[in-house]
C-alpha cells in the first residue's frame, strides 16, 4: 500500500501552509512506501540545499519507520544507530521526518522537510503527515 499522488499533493499543501503562517520557506518531499519521490515542492526563495535534505528526510523515515530526531538519538556516538546516517546513499538524521502512517497502522510513505530550525521542520511536517495519516504513531513495527 502507497500514499496516493493526491494524498501526496495533500500533505505538501498542508505543509506549505503551516510554513507560511509560521514565516518560513521550506522544501517538502513526500515518499511512497518504497521510498521512491511521490510529490515534492519548493517554496520561493528555500535554499537549494534543502532539496537534497528534504527527499532524504523522507527517505529516511520511510525506510525505518520512525521520526528522524529519534534515529538522530540513536545514532550518537556510542549509540545502538551510531554512524547509520552514511548508509543508503545516506540519510539525515536530525527532525523533519516522518512516517506517513495510515489510520489502519499500515506505512504508506514518508514526509522530509528542510528549510528552517529542525523544530520548525519538524511542525511542518507534522502537519503535512496530519492531513492523510496520524501523527500520533501506533507501537512499532508498522504493517507493510
Amino acid at each position: 500500500m502507497h500514499v496516493t499522488f493526491e494524498e501526496a499533493q495533500q500533505a505538501v499543501e498542508a505543509a506549505m501552509k503551516k510554513a507560511e503562517a509560521i514565516s518560513t520557506q521550506m522544501c517538502i518531499a513526500v515518499v511512497d512506501s518504497g521510498a521512491s519521490l511521490k510529490a515534492f515542492a519548493r517554496m520561493n526563495d528555500a535554499w537549494v540545499g534543502s532539496i537534497d535534505i528534504a527527499i532524504k528526510k523522507a527517505k529516511t523515515a520511510c525506510f525505518f519507520g520512525m521520526p528522524t530526531g529519534q534515529i538522530g538519538k540513536l545514532s550518537q556516538p556510542a549509540g545502538p544507530l551510531f554512524g547509520i546516517e552514511h548508509s543508503n546513499e545516506g540519510l539525515i538524521t536530525f527532525p523533519g521526518g516522518l512516517p506517513i502512517v495510515n489510520r489502519d497502522g499500515i506505512l504508506i510513505g514518508g514526509i522530509g522537510v528542510s528549510g528552517s530550525s529542525v523544530e520548525n521542520d519538524h511542525l511542518v511536517a507534522k502537519a503535512g503527515v496530519e492531513v492523510i495519516g496520524l501523527s500520533d504513531l501506533p507501537d512499532h513495527p508498522w504493517r507493510t
